[in-house]
């Protein structure tokens, strides 16, 4: 039994709470309400608590000139891994629970009952914080009533407030059903409560050597699934937007505003240190992602359609799930992406952000899909640090978006994960591409001589034709494309693209070649006024 909580009971905790998340996570996923993937809340902590070891494990041993405390540091370590790898709303929660209890504890001496207490007590107002509209019921009620009790334990006794405060849990547990009618209605408790109080259970065995006493809850009867409400958050918004956000405090207060005022179920979280968490439901993709680029620096940036998602547990908790990840410049990019089921990483990655993606999926077998030949050494390399966490990554050679867009279309999860790869480089060989862009700079090309504003179209990466008025290269490229067979063109119009321009592509193609299909979308994509893919 420990008197008080030290560095190698904090790593503890951390590897017991994981394992009782893992041994539950199919039961509290089946406690959701609403069967979205940001309700998949077993699973969503799992990953979350993941991360928050891997931080850990990855110490070594050396702690910073601060003033923490062997202790507090690894409380420190396990916060910011939790903030780093938090997947949905329960995710952002839970490392804000960590970072109050990392906050109060890091300097202090002897973490004992009271320490403990004024901890949990910081934690839960973290926790309120984190969500724009805290709501009753849940994972914030369960972290509340723990508080309290331990507070109201009032003692120096470790293991006497630790008791207190899982008991008090597993009571406010039972009590979320009469908090909110949803709960009710599905005959459930509230699943990222249900999963604090695993948490809080393994604390109380590490500190005292002993298993809690009062009973888990029992799993929920089998059930259609209720379409009355998601882990947070209301059924208006059909994606889930979340990254981590480089930015200044200011930045951060208006881009709460703005994500306030496009979606719901936010949550924007902190380290203290100029990272943030961002976290929305939103219809708006590009708009989400686009507010975290005018406040910062947007990374690890992913994308769900609530849509693509049924009731059972999604893929990433699987031995054998599968993920996409794709390398995208453009907020419209990005949404075609997300919308086939992929995880978006913004243009020109490095490595670790490339793993960061890779690990955040979840997934055991990742195609990556760099859309950029300079990418796509980064992203082999990327692919081969994740074979050594035992995640098997494959690298699709795309050069561009409508190449990784063919492939995409042409994934099947029912195939050998291999075969699906072979499929999806096939797919993206027989696209053909083409960029059309403004020359910077004089240039002697293999089409000619080109000065500062002609118009370049460039086929597969070469300069095909020069021009001076960009409709007409436009159509002129798709021609040229078309004249060596092809069923289906995709236009990708740029940010700076003039209006109209995708029509007209359109209306020539559907007047000269009217066997040709023509799909166009805005890519937002800079300094390629039109993208092109010819299949």
């Amino acid at each position: 039994m420990l008197e008080t909580l030290d560095a190698a009971a904090v790593r503890r905790w951390c590897a017991s709470g994981l394992t009782a998340l893992r041994t539950h996570q199919g039961e509290i996923d089946d406690l959701n309400v609403y069967p979205v993937p940001d309700g998949d809340t077993g699973t969503n902590l799992v990953l979350t608590l993941t991360s928050a070891q891997q931080a850990l494990a990855m110490d070594l041993g050396t702690l910073p000139d601060d003033g923490h405390t062997p202790h507090g540091h690894a409380l420190r370590l396990m916060a910011r891994g939790a903030l780093l790898g938090a997947r949905g709303n329960s995710g952002v929660i839970l490392s804000q629970i960590l970072r109050g209890l990392a906050d109060t504890l890091a300097a202090v001496p002897a973490v004992r009952g009271r320490q403990l207490a004024d901890a949990l007590a910081d934690a839960t107002t973290a926790a309120y914080a984190a969500v724009a509209r805290p709501v009753e019921g849940t994972l914030l009620s369960v972290v509340a009533a723990a508080a309290h009790a331990a507070r109201r334990a009032d003692s120096d006794d470790l293991r006497a407030v630790a008791r207190a405060a899982a008991e008090e849990a597993a009571h406010a547990l039972a009590r979320t059903p009469e908090q909110l009618p949803e709960l009710a209605r599905a005959g459930v408790v509230d699943a990222g409560g249900r999963g604090l109080c695993l948490l809080l259970d393994a604390l109380v065995e590490v500190i005292t050597g002993e298993s809690p006493a009062q009973p888990a809850p029992a799993p929920p009867a089998r059930r259609a699934p209720v379409t009355a409400v998601r882990e947070s958050g209301s059924d208006a918004y059909a994606y889930e937007v979340q990254y981590l956000l480089d930015a200044t405090d200011e930045a951060v207060t208006r881009l709460r505003a703005k994500l306030d005022a496009l979606g719901d179920s936010l949550a924007i979280v902190g380290d203290g240190a100029g990272t943030w968490n961002v976290h929305v439901h939103v219809n708006d993709i590009g708009a989400a992602v686009e507010a975290g680029v005018v406040a910062g620096r947007p990374h690890r940036i992913s994308v769900t359609r609530f849509a693509d998602q049924g009731a059972p547990a999604p893929q990433a908790s699987l031995p054998e799930g599968r993920a996409a990840v794709v390398v995208a410049t453009g907020a419209g990019i990005a949404e075609l992406f997300a919308a086939e089921g992929a995880v978006v990483v913004p243009a020109n990655p490095s490595t670790g952000e490339l793993l960061d993606a890779i690990r955040a999926t979840g997934a055991a077998r990742v195609v990556v899909l760099p859309n950029d030949p300079n990418t796509q050494s980064v992203a082999s390399a990327a692919a081969k640090e994740a074979h050594g966490l035992g995640v098997k990554v494959s690298v699709v050679p795309t050069r561009s978006p409508v190449q990784a867009l063919a492939a995409l279309a042409v994934r099947d999860p029912k195939r050998r994960f291999e075969d699906d790869v072979i499929a999806m480089a096939e797919a993206a060989g027989a696209c053909r591409y083409a960029e059309v862009c403004h020359a910077a700079r004089e240039a002697l090309t293999v089409a000619g001589p080109a000065r500062p504003g002609d118009v370049l179209a460039l086929v597969e990466g070469e300069v095909h034709l020069i021009g001076q008025d960009l409709v007409d290269t436009c159509t002129a490229v798709v021609d040229r494309m078309l004249g060596g067979g092809g069923e289906l063109v995709t236009l990708l119009c740029g940010a700076d693209a003039p209006a109209g321009l995708a029509d007209r592509v359109r209306a020539h193609v559907e007047g000269a070649w009217p066997f040709v299909e023509v799909q166009a979308y805005e890519g937002g994509q800079p300094h390629y006024p039109l993208l092109v893919g010819v299949e």
